[in-house]
């Protein structure tokens, strides 16, 4: 039971980064699609590329999740809650898509293993949740979109002011070039956050069911959850793409430039400077209304803008009810 369980956690989470990836995918490719700086097909193969490639830069978010911020119990036990949260996190990802949702599968991910392992505790378990998971990462996850907003809304007016004397269609020329490099750079910034999530289930996995100490992520991890990224990222979900690049709000390439560009590089700063984890679907979507908010207000659909919001804020509850659910249904057998 316990090497089968195995298998099913490995296979749950290849298939959450490849959700992942077909629901994120528009985060990298919206801007750059919507405003005719790449084509949906190059954009869509930039931003697998680039995931991959992240991917595969660094593990270190991977490890504190499997080692400090949360602890679970040995065995079949341990491996039920991975299950159940996975199954949660996957099918809120597919909910969302199918709604044209963004939605953050790292807020599903963490909701689905809260709410499996408190189930896990009322039955007698002895899931350990650290101190700093709320600290390291529940708070950066709710205030990133507040600071990519305003960032992104800040941003675009001194580079309106410097370009205040040039053709619009110069300008449009020059930042729809910026936002091919804007958006590999996300791409980029995407892989090395998101493809940890994975990274980290399966390394919890291995710890739980005794085949690894997780002091390092084994190569063939890190392979496979940015190879599942990769793929789902080649299918895209363009329900979402629709929703960010033409219902959110009206952007132009300077706006989508700042808005991608200052997303990659609050997605850098958290996982190699600070690490800690950010939600792209959160970072990207905020900067986009940021940016395009500075046109002006009434651009912003403000009635879907809630409506993201509070998908936003029922995710984690949501996942967590599920999780807790799963795991009770699964009980029995473990």
């Amino acid at each position: 039971m316990e090497l089968f369980l195995l298998v099913v956690v490995v296979g749950f989470a290849g298939t959450f980064a490849f959700i992942n990836g077909f629901h994120d995918a528009s985060n990298s490719v919206t801007t750059a699609v919507r405003t005719r700086a790449l084509t949906p097909t190059i954009a869509v193969l930039l931003a697998a590329i680039f995931n991959l490639t992240g991917a595969l830069l660094g593990t270190t978010l991977a490890l504190l999740i499997s080692d400090e911020w949360i602890v679970l119990p040995d065995g079949t036990e341990g491996l039920g809650i991975l299950v159940a949260a996975l199954v949660s996190a996957c099918l809120w990802g597919l909910f969302t898509w199918w709604r044209g949702y963004p939605s953050s599968s790292t807020h599903a991910l963490l909701g689905g293993l809260v709410g499996a392992g408190f189930a896990s505790t009322l039955m007698g378990g002895h899931t350990v949740v650290g101190a700093d998971l709320w600290l390291q990462v529940g708070l950066p996850l709710l205030l990133s979109p507040v600071l990519a907003f305003g960032l992104a809304y800040l941003l675009v007016f001194p580079i309106t002011w410097l370009a205040r004397y040039s053709q619009p269609g110069k300008i449009n020329r020059r930042f729809r070039m910026t936002q091919s490099v804007s958006a590999a750079a996300f791409a980029l910034g995407h892989g090395l956050q998101d493809g940890q999530r994975s990274m980290a289930v399966i390394l919890l996995a291995l710890i739980a069911s005794g085949w690894a100490t997780g002091t390092a992520i084994p190569l063939w991890v890190q392979l496979f959850a940015g190879t599942a990224l990769a793929i789902g990222t080649l299918f895209g979900g363009w329900r979402i793409a629709h929703t960010l690049g033409r219902r959110l709000v009206r952007i132009d390439p300077l706006r989508g430039s700042v808005a991608q560009g200052l997303g990659a590089v609050m997605l850098f700063v958290g996982a190699i400077g600070l690490h800690m984890p950010l939600s792209s679907t959160h970072t990207v979507s905020s900067a986009i209304v940021g940016a395009g908010a500075n046109q002006r207000f009434d651009s912003v659909n403000v009635v879907l803008v809630l409506k993201v919001i509070g998908i936003w804020a029922v995710t984690a509850v949501a996942t967590g009810l599920l999780g807790g659910v799963f795991y009770l249904a699964l009980n029995p057998v473990l």
